[in-house]
């Protein structure tokens, strides 16, 4: 991941509204949660929510599969993980300092620590 693009991606998590729909779509799994049920657990408006769902598919960081009338946004784990790695990346030159960084320097680390697939 570039440096340019990882500061893309946190812009876009440095607002309020936008970190709070990334973290309940994390939450939320892969199937993901459509739009309008977003808006109800946040209390927030679907103009509003338009705005900051777009901006998050815009970076990467979520993606919306149109089902009949709904879409449905799910995060973008692989962006994600490649998020996380670029942060952690040689963290203290490569020695242990933080035990919940400690597998995180790449996405095979993190993935093999929880059993899921990378």
């Amino acid at each position: 991941m570039e440096t340019l693009n990882a500061a893309e991606l946190l812009a876009a998590l440095g607002h309020e509204s936008r970190l709070a729909i990334f973290r309940l779509l994390v939450e939320a799994g892969p199937d993901g949660i459509n739009a309008s049920a977003i808006g109800e657990q946040l209390g927030m408006a679907p103009a509003t929510l338009s705005f900051h769902l777009a901006h998050l598919s815009r970076v990467g960081l979520i993606s919306g599969e149109r089902e009949s009338r709904f879409i449905h946004y799910s995060a973008n784990y692989g962006t994600m993980d490649e998020l996380i790695a670029f942060l952690t990346r040689n963290c203290c030159q490569g020695h242990a300092c933080l035990p919940k960084t400690a597998g995180c320097a790449s996405t095979e680390q993190r993935r093999a620590k929880t059993g899921k697939p990378s």
